[in-house]
Formats: C-alpha cells, sequence, structure tokens
C-alpha cells in the first residue's frame, strides 16, 4: 500500500492552523501557562536551530559559491546587479507604502484617549527601543561601513545580528580563492563544497521539525497576544484595525503585483510556478518573523525548485536576507505617516521624501531578525519630526505585521535571485516550471 506524503507547504499550513486553534482554546480554557511553558519552547527550540545553521550556511554558501565564479569581473558585475535590484525595489516599496496611506489616512480615525493609554501601556518598551535608536543616531553618517568589516571574524560569527560583518570576510576569502591560481585553492575549493553539502544535510534534519516548530509558534504567539483578557485585545485591533490593513494592503501588493511583474518581465519561470514552488518559504518566514532563520530553506527552495545555480543563490540570498527589506520599508513609511496623522502633523512632498531615503537607508542596516524593523523605525520617524513615543501607538499589531512583511522580505529575496540568474543565464528553466 502506498504511503500517504503530505506536501512540505501543506504540513506548515496544518502546523499553523492547529497552532491557531489551540491558542483559542488555550484562552478559553485557561491552558495559558501550560501553552508557554510546555508549547511555546518547541518553537524555540525550532528557531533557535534555524538560527544556529544560518551562519555556518552564509560563510560556506558564500565562499563555495564565489569559488565557483571565473573571475573577479563575473563577481562584481553579479554584485552590481544584485544591489541594484534591491535598492529598485526597496524604494517601490516605500513609495507604495506612501502612496496608500495618504489615501487611506487611517490616523485621521484614531481616539485621542486610546493614543494617551497605549502610550502609558507600553512605554517601557518605547523607552528600550529609543536608547537602541540613539545609539545608532550617535554613530558617525559612515558607521555603516565601519559596522561591516569585522575586527574579529569569531566575535562576528557568535552573533546573528552581524551578518555584514561575517559575509564581507566570506566576499574576502572567495575574492582571494578566485584570485589565485587554481592549482592552490583545488583543496580548500574541495572542502568547502564538501563542508556545503553536509550544512544542507543539517538543514534538511532541521525542517523535519517545521510543522511542529510553527505550530508552537504560533499558539504561543496567539496565547501572548491575548494573555488572560481577549476583550482587551479584540478593542485594541479594532481601534488599529484601518491602520493594520493599510500595512496588509500595501504588502499584498507587493506580493501579487509588484514581484509578479518583475517575474514577468526580467525571467522566464511562470509567475505561478514561482509562487508554487517558494510556497513553503513564504509560510516559514511568517511563522518564524526571521529572514535569517528562513534563509536555509529559501537556498534549498531556489536551487532545487527553482533550478537557481548554486553559485548564485549562494552570493544574491544571503545579501537579500541582509540588505533587501522591502516589507519593513514599506512598513516603515506607512506607520511614519500614520503617526504623523494621529498627532496632526502635515509632511509635505520633501518630509516624505525624507522618508524614502532614511527608510531605504535604514532597511539596509536592519538585522534580519524579529522585531529590529522597530528600531530603524525611531530612526525613521525622527528624520522628520515626528515624535519617537508614538510607536507605542502600534506595538500591539507589530508582531503579527512583522509576520506578514517578513513573508514579503523573503519573497522579494527570492525575486531577485531569479532576476539575476536569468540575466547570468544560470537557471534551469526546466525545473523552474516543471
Amino acid at each position: 500500500m502506498k504511503k500517504l506524503k503530505i506536501a512540505f507547504h501543506w504540513q506548515i499550513l496544518i502546523g499553523m492552523a492547529i497552532g491557531v486553534l489551540w491558542g483559542m482554546i488555550a484562552v478559553k480554557l485557561d491552558w495559558v501557562s501550560f501553552t508557554l511553558d510546555y508549547i511555546k519552547p518547541w518553537g524555540t527550540i525550532f528557531i533557535n536551530l534555524l538560527k544556529l545553521i544560518a551562519m555556518p550556511l552564509i560563510i560556506v554558501s558564500l565562499i563555495n559559491g564565489i569559488g565557483q565564479l571565473k573571475d573577479i569581473s563575473q563577481l562584481s558585475r553579479i554584485g552590481f546587479k544584485t544591489i541594484g535590484f534591491y535598492l529598485l525595489t526597496t524604494v517601490i516599496a516605500i513609495s507604495l507604502g506612501l502612496m496608500i496611506v495618504n489615501i487611506s489616512r487611517p490616523g485621521d480615525y484614531f481616539p485621542k484617549e486610546k493614543a494617551v493609554e497605549f502610550e502609558q501601556k507600553f512605554a517601557e518598551n518605547v523607552k528600550q527601543k529609543e536608547v537602541s535608536a540613539n545609539e545608532v543616531k550617535e554613530e558617525s553618517p559612515l558607521q555603516f561601513l565601519i559596522d561591516i568589516v569585522p575586527d574579529n571574524i569569531i566575535g562576528a560569527m557568535s552573533n546573528n545580528t552581524s551578518m555584514l560583518k561575517v559575509i564581507f570576510f566570506a566576499l574576502l576569502f572567495g575574492v582571494a580563492m578566485i584570485s589565485l591560481p587554481e592549482k592552490k585553492t583545488l583543496h580548500v575549493a574541495r572542502f568547502f563544497d564538501n563542508l556545503n553539502h553536509i550544512v544542507l544535510k543539517i538543514i534538511d534534519i532541521i525542517m523535519k521539525m517545521a510543522p511542529l516548530g510553527v505550530f508552537a509558534l504560533i499558539a504561543g504567539l496567539i496565547v501572548e497576544i491575548t494573555g488572560d483578557d481577549p476583550d482587551d485585545t479584540w478593542s485594541l485591533f479594532v481601534s488599529l484595525g484601518l491602520y493594520s490593513l493599510t500595512v496588509i494592503l500595501g504588502l499584498l501588493l507587493m506580493i501579487f503585483i509588484v514581484y509578479p511583474l518583475f517575474i514577468h518581465f526580467f525571467t522566464r519561470i511562470k509567475t505561478g510556478k514561482f509562487f508554487k514552488a517558494i510556497s513553503p518559504v513564504q509560510l516559514l518566514a511568517f511563522s518564524t518573523s526571521s529572514s535569517a532563520a528562513t534563509l536555509p530553506l529559501t537556498m534549498e527552495t531556489a536551487e532545487e525548485k527553482l533550478g537557481i545555480s548554486e553559485e548564485i543563490s549562494s552570493f544574491v540570498l544571503p545579501l537579500g536576507a541582509t540588505i533587501n527589506m522591502d516589507g519593513t520599508s514599506l512598513y516603515q513609511a506607512v506607520a511614519a505617516i500614520f503617526l504623523a496623522q494621529v498627532y496632526g502633523m502635515d509632511l509635505g512632498l520633501g518630509g516624505q521624501l525624507t522618508i524614502i531615503l532614511t527608510a531605504t537607508l535604514a532597511s539596509i542596516g536592519s538585522a534580519a531578525v524579529p522585531g529590529a524593523g522597530m528600531v530603524m523605525l525611531i530612526i525613521v520617524l525622527t528624520s522628520v519630526g515626528i515624535p519617537t513615543e508614538g510607536i507605542a501607538l502600534i506595538f500591539a499589531v507589530d508582531r503579527p505585521l512583522d509576520m506578514i512583511r517578513t513573508a514579503v522580505n523573503v519573497t522579494g529575496d527570492t525575486t531577485i535571485t531569479s532576476i539575476i540568474a536569468t540575466s547570468e543565464k544560470k537557471i534551469d528553466l526546466e525545473i523552474a516550471n516543471s
């Protein structure tokens, strides 16, 4: 008798559905403590496993990918195209967010008494984010260049927020490899190629836990948001509903309009096949709220389901997980204008152009981990004079929106990777369209 095999994306969807159901039952039957003590930890373990392999994956895959290139000119050509497309989609995302929020104007409907209540409720969280943002603001304008170059590669590898430093080292190592005669680097190249296969096998083992991890993450999230008083959460979501819908609309337009247009005009992949292939990646990104944690599956999907060569995926995707934050940038634009509307501020064209520039630069420095966008948002707010205390108003709905914008981020990464692979003729269309 043939064994029934459920597709991976369906396994994740089932895990999410059971997680939502469990969370609702847990709140209703007062199983909150049990869920947080015995269910949520499995989600944390899953996230830790993904973070565990993210750094080795970036180092090994980048060095292995660059080692397969013929010369430095090929590397620089791919690099310029990659960064150019990433910046283009980021600017489009921010502009789209500004257009939608200026039309819907959700801040005009926000009750002033509720604003005061939220400021008091989330005051401590705001203070923490302000401290982090102030540390960034007080730095030199060229601090982002300093941050790219590590003074200790072992220290950089021990921190998942230091991915740019690790990428810099891997690029430097890879460039040195392809600059030397092949006979001198043959054994090193073979070592990293074999190591890459081992890392990918570890990813396969970790991903078998994905349905359980997603279930635990969603169940824990539902319980944490709702707490012991579902009515409090209900009123909170209702009052911020229009703002949330504005952000979600912008994010959905990126996924279902902007990226499909890029796929249609710049690649030969069928749009339906593309989204079917990356659906597990989107679902995992939604569950983990982390582009870095999703990176192992993103790379595996790009190579096995979209037919993208390893040398392209191993360079473009790790870079995208670090500097390409389309969903986060769109959210920052909407949030900034929303708070300006709440405070009765008219930013005008100049202020909104400042938001585009600041949000674009902030997205490059934003860590690929949950909640990092909130710190960057304070920098965006400060650039146009919006009171930073205002982020207390949107803390309540930030996590669900963070989940959606992370799904947008990984979709953007995979879209640009497909474009670069197509332009370099490093894609197997039979695999992509099968």
